[in-house]
């Protein structure tokens, strides 16, 4: 019996371009840039103290599992710290705005796979 596996390895990360100040570092494994999928991303975000960037309502939901530091994240009606060992869930269509306000690095699942296009950020 043949059985042909088909894999792809990612060799490193492409370093993507963040929105928010002060600049955060998007470091995507798998999606749109790194691996051109388009069902998934997979990205490592390190943010620094203050960081914040513009509320969105995404067409993908977004899986974050904090490492390091302390993720805030602001929805409508409330704002949660997420620490580390911690994960949140936010679902396409809800409004959130993320921010760091001592730091956080944590990893950034997005289904489909992140784009600005289908992040309907409020700065647009």
């Amino acid at each position: 019996m043949d059985i042909r596996i088909k894999m792809k390895i990612i060799r490193k990360p492409s370093v993507v371009r963040a929105l928010g100040n002060p600049p955060k570092k998007i470091e995507e494994f798998i999606g749109r840039v790194n691996s051109k999928t388009k069902g998934v991303s997979i990205a490592r975000m390190k943010s620094p103290a203050g960081w914040s960037e513009p509320g969105q309502t995404p067409e993908f939901d977004e899986y974050s599992v904090v490492l390091k530091g302390s993720l805030r994240v602001k929805t409508g009606k409330k704002i949660y710290n997420i620490g580390p060992g911690k994960a949140v869930i936010m679902t396409a269509g809800t409004w959130v705005q993320y921010s760091t306000p001592k730091g956080a690095e944590y990893i950034s699942v997005c289904i489909p796979a992140f784009s600005p296009a289908i992040a309907h950020r409020d700065a647009e």
